[in-house]
């Protein structure tokens, strides 16, 4: 570990340094040194650097499940941090997270740049996190995928102790705290920020927003996950400041996700997308124009307790998106009843500035039936007397098993 540290001053302080200690089981130890060695790492290095950040991000992920609530101080499914990255597709600019956990998001970003045969270094990278372990997995993350970043650690926070005062960035991705009451904002009412409203101090939602805001650059774009409740609270002046936020034509989409996506939470959130450039020289005009996806009914249970968006359905979602926003090769967009719909400024008005998707995209049409009606009504009767059948054979089974057990009349 000293040694690593040496090659990468980055590193400085990062690392564990405790593995001699007395109490660690040296079978143990040596048993994880030697799987480690089994992976190859000098023969086909980017390969040994996927497989290692794949290893990393797996346990990452089992200790968030095992942390269960405390898990999302620093991991967000990775599910969501795709959707993100494919919605904002971060080609090239400054990428910031002032909430960064462990860095995936900066990590799926490097991805996708890769997979679009983008270069590496066309991304500056700059995060902050108030944890200090949690900032340390960042580091750790990062460098294992050989990812330069600014990442600062200070304990007081971004709100607080904003380490990149004068940073503009094209791309902002987060999943800040959902709710947070202990943000200390009754000691930044006048802060220069909350140019939308001054935020509740027991709530931090609306103080993350304006903070994107007030990082993003004049043709940027942020995505971050919020807890449901940011679309349509009214309370402490949350309200007004959303109202300002749509007036202002800031809010290009909002999507509503479905539930148990998290570790931290079973309950469904929604993801907000902020731009001041609506048209930017795409083919659509969008001003005043905010797209609404509702991907509630998405998904699949990969455990008894945990949901995960597929490819698919991450790729349907941006293909949307990028077809309302008129981009090339995005094909031509479609509201599509029950999934998506886009919405004008003053019908945003007419309903009391309320975000919340189901509001606009309607009921989901349903496919039309091929067969005759006399076909399927005959069709159903048929199974409805099989139905009635096997009924009155169980009842005669479970009424002979509790005569003979003594308990029949």
């Amino acid at each position: 570990m000293l040694a690593i540290e040496k090659e990468n001053p980055s590193l400085k302080g990062v690392l564990p340094t405790n593995y001699a200690r007395e109490s660690l089981d040296k079978t143990r130890l040596g048993e994880l040194i030697d799987l480690i060695g089994t992976i190859g790492l000098g023969d086909k290095e980017s390969r040994a650097k996927d497989i290692l950040g794949r290893v990393y991000e797996y346990f990452l992920g089992q200790f968030a499940a095992a942390e269960g609530k405390k898990g999302g101080q620093f991991y967000t499914a990775r599910c969501v941090v795709k959707l993100l990255v494919e919605m904002i597709e971060p080609y090239r600019g400054r990428v910031f997270d002032p909430c960064c956990g462990s860095g995936g998001m900066f990590v799926q970003s490097e991805k996708f740049v890769e997979a679009h045969d983008g270069r590496r270094s066309d991304l500056s990278i700059f995060g902050q996190e108030s944890n200090q372990t949690t900032w340390r997995l960042c580091k750790m993350n990062l460098a294992i995928r050989g990812v330069e970043a600014n990442i600062a650690w200070n304990s007081e926070g971004s709100f607080q102790n904003d380490a990149h005062k004068d940073l503009k960035a094209d791309f902002i991705l987060a999943n800040p705290p959902f709710n947070d009451s202990d943000w200390g904002g009754e000691r930044l009412r006048e802060d220069a920020r909350w140019k939308y409203g001054a935020p509740p101090a027991g709530n931090a939602n609306f103080a993350w927003v304006q903070h994107f805001i007030h990082h993003l650059a004049p043709n940027g774009i942020a995505g971050f996950v919020l807890a449901n409740g940011s679309m349509s609270s009214n309370q402490s002046g949350e309200g007004e400041i959303r109202k300002g936020l749509i007036e202002a034509d800031l809010v290009d989409c909002m999507i509503a996700l479905p539930g148990q996506l998290f570790y931290t939470t079973p309950i469904p959130v929604c993801l907000w997308f902020l731009t001041r450039t609506k048209n930017n020289g795409k083919l659509h005009d969008r001003r005043r124009q905010t797209l609404f996806i509702d991907a509630r009914k998405m998904g699949k249970l990969v455990d008894r307790i945990h949901r995960d968006l597929t490819d698919e359905e991450i790729s349907r979602i941006a293909r949307a998106y990028h077809a309302w926003r008129g981009e090339k090769d995005a094909g031509q967009y479609e509201d599509v009843p029950g999934f998506c719909k886009s919405t004008t400024t003053d019908e945003i008005a007419a309903h009391g500035y309320i975000l919340t998707p189901g509001r606009y995209v309607g009921a989901e049409e349903l496919e039309e039936e091929d067969e005759p009606f006399e076909d399927r009504i005959a069709r159903l009767s048929r199974t409805l007397r099989e139905q009635f059948h096997e009924s009155e054979t169980l009842a005669r089974t479970i009424t002979r098993n509790l005569t003979r057990l003594g308990y029949g009349d």
